[in-house]
């Protein structure tokens, strides 16, 4: 056999290995770019605008776009494998073996069996979770390469949104309380290290966001207790740093919000979605969640309740706050900030801006300077949202006691679900509009527990629903807060969250279980398909000279290209 010839077999070899996800993984540099070919990161990039460079599909072929293949998976050890199809035509194919981690005896049925994560795709393969499981599938053809399962001690299974990537090793938390780090080509895990106390009420369910050789995770809690952020050592777990969300000890920033210190330190404030992280000011920017107790002052008073439901900066090296924008001060609905924050470079008054922009689950839109979070503009996008009696002199909405939970019942909107809840928005530059989700439900708040002490967590109250005044997709200029266009749903919209392109595309799951390509500018339908309810918000990615659109519901991811 000539040299030639032997080369160009090795190359033959050599590139299966390539295709099946053999590559390099994610290096900690190349978090840095922009969104394009692959989808490296919880939200794609650092940003969180979800916005995709790619324009292969676009407005005037998306009509063609169809089913490349669908895989559905299924949780818990038993699992032996997940078939994959091509378009429903055969294909694919039985997975190996489950790798099985975890503390827990093995017999507690977790449930939580939806796709809520954002998929990564690397290297030609999609990384995906479940609460308590990890997959790795072919992004060519759905079939399943390896499947980790974890044995859980318990906790609350309502959902994860995904994971994170450094290098060749993967990171997830568990809702018992676990961050667990598995090689991305085996599914083998690494090491487990212990976030929370789960007898303390914790559940983890965010991605894990990984900024240098910093993995920031989060975590949540319905009980009276701290939030914290913590960074941990990608190659050894330990823990590099620790920042909490409520004062914790005399002295600390915003103790005067609190009644007292021990109100402080069982405020809340959980951290219960990833957030955006600037590179040029080394600052993670992420949503806190609500005060505790939830429902009823109790023992928290009459102040703000400072960090909760905020916007905080802190610094990614040393966990040091820079800044903080509460955007819900004295919450008593549950209105959470813990979206994840858009970063944008962009023009506001005639200058160029370095922003920060947000749509807040309780009806409120936000943009602020995000290097110094200097108030820029506040707007109220949720068409009939009541809560707050205007303005405080921060730029918040001021808390009015008339609409709190009542004996005789408050009626409010948004209910505590919000106008928006932790589904990702997305940012297109090409237009300048912001999109989310927007709900206007309406509830009745009746105060249940008259004891001045208040109750624990989200107890005290009833909430019953009286209607919705309408579900939609939304555009909002950010310059102005006004609403651009609305596009309204049957039923409650919005899925799992958005998707924008440079293709002039808005894609999202709809009221009606379709997935829908939307006009950016316009909001027109363009394209739809019905594959139910949409669960995750849609991802897109470019392979082999191609670009992938994917979109899951329930335990499938559904795949579709231009044939």
């Amino acid at each position: 056999m000539t040299l030639r010839k032997l080369l160009l077999a090795a190359a033959l070899w050599v590139a299966p290995a390539m295709v099946m996800g053999q590559g390099s993984g994610v290096v900690p540099a190349d978090l840095l770019k922009p969104l394009k070919d692959s989808w490296p990161t919880y939200n794609g990039d650092y940003s969180g605008r979800r916005y995709s460079t790619l324009t292969q599909v676009n407005q005037a072929n998306v009509k063609h776009l169809t089913l490349a293949w669908m895989v559905r998976v299924t949780p818990g050890a038993g699992n032996a494998g997940a078939f994959g199809g091509r378009g429903g035509r055969g294909g694919g194919g039985r997975g190996g073996n489950v790798i099985v981690g975890g503390e827990g005896p093995g017999d507690i049925a977790g449930g939580g069996g939806s796709i809520k994560a954002s998929v990564l795709e690397v290297d030609g393969t999609l990384y995906f979770t479940m609460p308590d499981n990890a997959w790795a599938v072919d992004a060519r053809d759905g079939r399943e390469l390896w499947h980790y399962f974890w044995k859980t001690k318990g906790g609350t299974h309502i959902g994860n949104r995904g994971l994170g990537m450094w290098n060749s090793y993967l990171f997830m938390e568990t809702p018992d309380d676990y961050l667990v780090s598995l090689d991305s080509k085996t599914g083998k895990e690494r090491w487990h290290k212990p976030i929370a106390d789960l007898a303390q009420g914790y559940f983890s369910t965010p991605a894990p966001i990984v900024v240098g050789n910093h993995v920031l995770v989060g975590t949540g809690n319905d009980i009276d207790a701290p939030g914290f952020l913590q960074s941990f050592d990608p190659e050894t777990g330990d823990v590099q740093w620790k920042f909490y969300t409520v004062p914790m000890k005399q002295g600390d920033v915003g103790l005067d919000t609190w009644a007292s210190l021990d109100a402080a330190r069982h405020g809340g404030g959980q951290t219960w979605v990833p957030g955006a992280y600037d590179p040029e000011t080394k600052l993670y920017i992420f949503g806190t969640g609500n005060p505790t107790p939830a429902f009823t002052t109790g023992t928290r008073g009459e102040g703000d309740n400072l960090f909760t439901c905020a916007l905080v900066a802190v610094n990614a090296e040393t966990g040091k706050m820079a800044w903080y924008f509460q955007t819900s001060p004295h919450d008593m609905h549950d209105y959470d900030s813990a979206q994840t924050p858009v970063l944008v470079d962009a023009m506001f008054n005639g200058k160029m801006r370095k922003l920060a922009l947000t749509a807040a689950r309780n009806g409120y839109f936000f943009t602020l300077d995000r290097v110094t979070g200097e108030h820029l503009l506040t707007s109220k996008y949720g068409m009939y949202t009541n809560w707050a009696k205007g303005l405080n002199k921060f730029g918040g909405p001021q808390h009015d006691p008339g609409k709190d939970a009542t004996v005789a019942g408050s009626l409010v909107s948004p209910n505590s679900d919000g106008t928006t809840n932790w589904e990702p928005p997305a940012y297109s530059p090409d237009t300048g509009f912001f999109y989310t989700a927007e709900g206007n439900a309406h509830s009745i708040f009746y105060l249940t527990d008259l004891d001045p002490r208040g109750s624990m967590g989200l107890g005290g109250k009833e909430e019953v629903g009286v209607g919705s005044s309408g579900s939609f997709l939304t555009a909002i200029d950010y310059k102005t807060g006004k609403v651009a266009w609305r596009h309204a749903y049957y039923g409650n919209g919005g899925g799992g969250g958005l998707l924008t392109t440079a293709g002039k595309l808005l894609f999202a799951g709809d009221g009606g279980g379709n997935l829908v390509a939307h006009d950016a500018v316009t909001g027109k339908p363009l394209w739809n398909t019905r594959i139910g309810g949409i669960t995750n918000a849609p991802q897109t990615y470019m392979l082999d000279g191609r670009q992938y659109v994917i979109a899951a519901t329930g335990d499938a991811i559904w795949s579709f290209v231009m044939y």
